[in-house]
Formats: structure tokens, sequence, C-alpha cells
């Protein structure tokens, strides 16, 4: 209990003149199973200053514990952030031995479950070394419950609530280090992936070019125009793939650096549509079968055609690559109000459940493609696309069943504004 000696020296003290708060009200939460020292550490206060300071006591550290969270998670659940910031405490006066909780383990517990509100806590004349080890565990400062003055109290909440607020910063501070020394990790990860990738898709065509090349250059009198045409073929395949994967990986710079932008022309869709159907038909020839059809009243759209031409070039070579030969890939568009609707489905291997969070990751590849070659850009390019037409993609996948992917766009430029 505080002594009269303390009472005394609180009263002659009176027009002392209090060291300055930063803040207008300070929130205390006062954790003491004495009814008559939370009285004169609630008159004391008082005293000093009234209206800097609003107290809540507690006996018990369970329910010291169970306010300092629901006042926490009300600050951080509420939108009015500021409207409940001031029911939040700034520092809390514990004792050390209360009702279901004694010495250290009262800070320990505190401190573990509350880590973000400063502590100082209070302790009997001959618990001084006790207090100092509960500085080690957390706390900021300490008051011996027969020695507090006026000053001494108000000097210990001031250095307590700065003392908090600097190890949050330095708390803060670190986290954001560390968040960015991540980000910096994964950033050279994907540096990595990058380089390896590319070294690998562009060894694979530039094998092929240059062991063509050889057998046309050394054996050139030995070919038959079938065998010889044949080699050309392949020559001609390899370098549409290594144009092929520079065109993604130009066109992801220039998403990445901001340089894309969206040029909007009046474009029939169905017609659209079917044209590039026919071209992958050909392409194709009679391994799948591509099935386009058209619901709705078709209607003069606003889009950009080489965008959407990425995205329909993508998403058709991924069913062809992924589906059996002689299936069907269905290719559907359907008008309704101003959003054209875009539906590409195909039987194939379909995409692992694991997998489908993480198909539009850069470099990304589901852990089924096998062999099937692929740099796991194309559905990367495809959402960017997507986006810059603040349309919506949606895929829906069952393994050995099939893929498919939806894709939602306005209509007209005016709905793009």
């Amino acid at each position: 209990m505080l002594s009269d000696r303390w009472e005394t020296r609180r009263l002659s003290t009176k027009s002392s003149k209090p060291y300055p708060m930063e803040k207008n009200i300070i929130h205390i939460l006062l954790v003491e199973d004495s009814p008559t020292d939370a009285m004169l550490l609630r008159q004391v206060l008082s005293r000093a200053n009234p209206g800097e300071w609003q107290m809540t006591h507690v006996e018990r550290l369970s329910e010291a514990i169970d306010i300092s969270r629901e006042n926490t998670r009300q600050i951080s659940d509420d939108s009015q952030q500021e409207s409940f910031k001031q029911h939040k405490f700034d520092v809390v006066l514990l004792d050390l031995h209360l009702p279901d909780s004694t010495g250290l383990d009262t800070v320990k517990e505190y401190r573990a479950a509350i880590p973000d509100i400063c502590v100082v806590v209070l302790t009997g004349l001959d618990d001084e070394d006790l207090a100092l080890q509960a500085m080690s565990e957390g706390a900021q400062d300490y008051l011996v419950k027969d020695q507090i003055t006026i000053q001494r109290l108000l000097r210990a909440i001031r250095y307590a609530i700065e003392r908090g607020e600097i190890l949050n910063k330095l708390r803060e501070s670190e986290e954001r280090s560390r968040q960015a020394l991540t980000k910096e990790q994964e950033l050279n990860e994907l540096k990595s992936n990058f380089v390896a990738m590319v070294s690998h898709e562009f060894r694979t065509p530039m094998t092929t070019i240059r062991t063509a090349i050889e057998i046309l250059e050394y054996n050139n009198h030995k070919l038959t125009d079938e065998r010889r045409a044949k080699y050309f073929v392949r020559i001609q395949k390899a370098i549409n793939q290594t144009l092929q994967l520079l065109d993604e990986i130009l066109f992801l710079s220039r998403t990445e650096a901001s340089k894309l932008d969206l040029y909007p022309t009046p474009l029939n869709l169905e017609s659209f549509c079917s044209e590039l159907t026919e071209i992958f038909q050909l392409s194709t020839g009679s391994q799948h079968n591509i099935i386009f059809t058209s619901q709705g009243e078709s209607t003069q759209a606003e889009m950009d055609e080489e965008l959407l031409n990425s995205i329909f070039t993508n998403l058709l070579s991924n069913a062809i690559k992924y589906s059996p030969q002689q299936s069907n890939i269905l290719f559907d568009l359907t008008f309704e109000d101003d959003i054209a609707t875009f539906r590409v489905q195909d039987q194939g291997r379909g995409i692992p459940l694991k997998d489908q969070p993480h198909l539009f990751q850069t470099f990304y590849r589901a852990s089924n493609v096998g062999t099937a070659q692929g740099t796991g850009l194309g559905l990367a390019i495809v959402k960017k696309c997507v986006d810059l037409h603040r349309g919506q993609i949606q895929i829906e996948s069952q393994q050995d069943v099939g893929t498919t992917v939806t894709v939602t766009l306005p209509l007209r430029s005016a709905a793009l504004s």
C-alpha cells in the first residue's frame, strides 16, 4: 500500500509544475489490486493538470490483457480510426503482485500478449531488484510505491511513452528493412530465373538452327529436295520461336516500365474472332477442331486490336498445346449490354489446384506441363492486356478434364475512362 509519507509528499507538491506532455490526453491503464493505492494514484493524477489524464483501472492481469486487446482491435478494425484513437492506452501502470500473476511473469505475460503498449511497473520498496529485472523483460520504467512523487510519476509516464514510441519506430524500421531485403532477394531470384529461363529457351531453337545449317552446309549434295526442304522448315520454326520469345519479353518490359498504352479503334469482334479461328485451324491442321460460336447481337466495339490479338493468341495456343489430338477447342463470344464475354474451353490435361493461384505470375508454369515448351509468360501477358482494357479474366480448370478461360471486356472506349 502507498504510505502516508507519500500522501504527505504528494500534497506538498500540488503546485509543482508537471513535465509537459506532447499529447492533450494521456490514456492510462492502471493494473492494481489494492483499491487504496489505486485511489491515491487517481487522486494525484487529478491534481496534476486535470483533463490531461484518463485512467482505466482493473485489478487482474487477465482483465488488463483483455481490455488492451479489445481497444487495439477496435482501432485496427474500425474504418473511422480517428474517432477511436483516443481509447487506446498510452501507458500501463502494472503492479507486479496481482491475484492471478506475480513477479516477472506479470510483465512477461502482458508484453507477450500486448507488445505495442509501454509498461511502467509498480513495486514495493523491497522489490526494486525485481523491478530492474522487469525492465530487462520489456518494461520501460519502474516506480517504487513508497518513493513516488508527482514529478517521478509524471517523468516515468512521459519517458515510458517516449521510449515506447522510439522502440515502435525501431521495430517498424526493422520490419521495413526486412521487407526491403525480402523484396530484393525475390528480385534477385526473379532475375536469376529470368536469365536461366531465357538461356534455356533460346538454346533450343538456336541449337536447331545451328544443326540444320551445318547439315545443309556439309551434306547439301547428299540431300534430296524433300530432306533439304525439311531442314529449312525446321530453321524457320526455330526462328519464329525465338522471335516470339523476344516479343514476349519486350512486351512485359514495356508494361513494367508503364510504356504500354491502350489504343482502341473500331473493331468487329465477330469477324476478328472468326479470322483468328481460321488462322489457328490452318496452323493446327487436323490435329484439333477449333469451333467458334457467337451469341447475342453483334455490336461494333472499340478495343485495341493488337492487345486483343495477344490475349487470344496466347489462350488458343495454350489450349492447343495442352490438349490431346483430335479434341475440340471451343471459342465462344457473347454480347450482352455493353460487355463482350469470350470463352476458350479445351479438353486438355487441366491445371492442378495448387498451381491455379499462381497462373498470372511471370515465368510460372504449372507442375504438370511435362515436356511442353513454354516460358511462363503467356498468361502474364494476357492478364496485362485484360487489365489495360479494364476487363476481368477467370480460369476454371480440373485436372485431366480441361480448362475454361473467361474474359469479359467493355465494348467501347467510353467504358474505359
